[in-house]
């Protein structure tokens, strides 16, 4: 038998720590399947239900503050939003790059939840959120240079954002019309809704961008952007198979 040689010994040794990062990255994985399965599960993360369902169902007229707070909490809790939004900001660097990409979002789904309640436009709330699934599996492969590297094209990110953010609102609304909320008031009652939804997703953004500024100060970040994205496009597959199940049993 041959002597280990200083080279083998280093092949040996990246192959070792290819695999321990390859386990890492398979656990990171299944905690995040886990996570996202027991939200769903739950079923309360993204529709409206208990008290708030109670509440809009027993609504008469303008009730301002109260859908303010129930727009800002629908965003903050809302898993899919957040998802997407974390894919949007994963590598803006700028405030005013935030900013755009924020505010394209945010006239996207504006247009689409007060269009979508107050023009009665309907559509089957689980083909929206299977299409918003796939906003956040589409940005997670944006994240990994997927598609110039496999398709040879490079989508306008921005024109993708003001895209998917009308889907967004539109699954917002369709939250709303399993309702029936009263005309008198309808109009304030929806606006307030909204401007709750931005105040929301700021308070969300706030957050979520501030973690990212921390991590982005350590080496790590870069070396752990990849695993991260592919997480994040798990994540978006898993709920646009929950949603196209749900469709599917619901006919």
């Amino acid at each position: 038998m041959k002597p280990a040689t200083a080279a083998t010994a280093s092949t040996g040794g990246r192959s070792k720590s290819r695999l321990l990062a390859a386990r890492r990255t398979g656990a990171l994985l299944s905690l995040t399947l886990i996570l996202v399965l027991a939200a769903t599960a739950q079923g309360e993360a993204h529709g409206v239900s208990g008290f708030d369902a109670l509440f809009l169902q027993g609504i008469t007229g303008a009730a301002i503050g109260p859908l303010m707070y129930l727009g800002a909490k629908h965003m903050v809790t809302g898993y899919d939003h957040l998802a997407f939004l974390l894919g949007v900001i994963f590598f803006l660097y700028r405030l005013k790059d935030v900013a755009l990409y924020v505010s394209l979002f945010t006239i996207g789904h504006s247009v689409t939840l007060l269009a979508g309640v107050l023009g009665h436009i309907e559509a089957n709330p689980f083909i929206v959120d299977a299409i918003i699934g796939l906003s956040v599996v589409y940005k997670a492969l944006d994240n990994m240079g997927v598609f110039p590297t496999v398709f040879g094209v490079q989508p306008d990110a921005r024109v993708a954002v003001l895209g998917f953010g009308f889907v967004h609102g539109f699954g917002l609304a369709t939250k709303l019309q399993a309702f029936a909320l009263p005309a008198n008031g309808l109009v304030a009652n929806i606006v307030s809704f909204n401007v709750g939804v931005e105040l929301g997703q700021l308070a969300a953004l706030a957050g979520v961008f501030a973690l990212l500024t921390v991590w982005r100060a350590r080496p790590g970040y870069r070396r752990h952007a990849f695993a991260t994205n592919t997480m994040l496009m798990a994540v978006g597959l898993l709920l646009m198979g929950y949603q196209m199940t749900g469709y599917v049993l619901g006919a």
